[in-house]
């Protein structure tokens, strides 16, 4: 009987590929942080990454759509009820 835990299991096969993996730029953060920001190398460290975000003027996610173009949607797919 195999007692292996899945974790010791070996890595993702040619079927199923693993996703690509970035080094994370910490020269550049490190240049915003303590640089552009000016925060004390403390405040960097205890920072969250949503809140260095924030404080870079960074959005969660994509902008809202527009009323002009949620006005174009409906016009291109008209509600048929």
């Amino acid at each position: 009987m195999d007692t292996r835990k899945p974790s010791l299991e070996p890595g993702p096969d040619a079927a199923h590929p693993a996703p690509a993996r970035y080094a994370f730029p910490w020269d550049d953060a490190l240049a915003l942080g303590l640089g552009a920001l000016r925060w004390s190398p403390a405040a960097f460290w205890a920072a969250t990454p949503r809140e260095f975000a924030a404080a870079l003027g960074r959005r969660a996610g994509p902008e809202p759509m527009t009323r002009e173009a949620f006005e174009r949607l409906l016009v291109a797919y008209p509600d048929p009820t």
